[in-house]
């Protein structure tokens, strides 16, 4: 296993979402703390789903919505409408629910017909919010990530140009398996975070959990591999089920 990961077991997969809401918490009161705000890049699936029901109701009282500034990671090329807007899932579960100002909340505009310039959009709204000069990259405090059976995490994919990409932030990844483009943050944004936690829950999982963490793969087939924060931490929240393949 890569040395600088940190591996969290919890038998199931409600757990699993109580020990990350855990660390949303810990991190987003600290950052507060620390820097006076918190900023977060949100995943779409169903095991994030489960973090976010949890953050607007059990932990709703613990975190300070106000100086919380919510980003997403990826995003699918749809409206914020579409049912697979990562975007309406986590403000249907989360964001409509909590007293987070509307403009805490930076959403991709993936209803532009042309993904390539959502990608540039979301890339100049980061270089604004982080007041970044050119080369620099936005050190976020908290990236959530999910990893697909294929070894795929955010939206890069095995084999995509995404990950030879170094200079861009964001980029509208061509995806042939599915036939469309998915916009993503880049390998050096996942990579400049202060933590970054993978929620990853099922059997189907297994497998290739395995050998992103124990094998020696090519991270170009599993991208996965490839998300190691240069200065910060990285987590792997996994249920019992998504485990059951590790040799610890």
């Amino acid at each position: 296993m890569k040395s600088a990961a940190e591996i969290r077991i919890l038998t199931t997969p409600q757990e699993l979402s109580e020990a990350a809401a855990e660390e949303v918490v810990r991190d987003a009161n600290e950052a507060v703390k620390a820097r006076g705000r918190f900023t977060i890049a949100l995943s779409g699936g169903s095991t994030p789903k489960n973090l976010f029901n949890l953050l607007a109701t059990n932990a709703r009282n613990a975190l300070p919505w106000d100086r919380m500034y919510f980003f997403w990671g990826d995003e699918r090329h749809v409206p914020p409408t579409d049912p697979d807007s990562n975007y309406r899932m986590a403000d249907e579960v989360m964001l409509s629910k909590v007293p987070v100002p509307p403009g805490n909340v930076f959403r991709m505009a993936a209803e532009n017909p042309d993904a390539a310039r959502v990608a540039e959009d979301y890339e100049k709204t980061l270089r604004k919010f982080f007041q970044l000069t050119p080369g620099d990259v936005p050190q976020f405090d908290l990236i959530l990530l999910g990893m697909g059976p294929d070894g795929h995490t955010a939206s890069l994919f095995p084999g995509t140009a995404a990950l030879q990409e170094k200079s861009r932030l964001v980029v509208s990844n061509w995806v042939e398996k599915l036939k469309t483009n998915r916009l993503s943050f880049t390998l050096p944004v996942l990579n400049g975070a202060r933590c970054v936690a993978f929620l990853v829950s099922g059997t189907d999982k297994a497998g290739v959990l395995k050998t992103v963490l124990e094998e020696n793969a090519s991270g170009e087939q599993y991208p996965a591999k490839l998300v190691n924060p240069s200065a910060g931490k990285l987590i792997w929240f996994l249920d019992r089920a998504a485990a059951s393949s590790l040799s610890k």
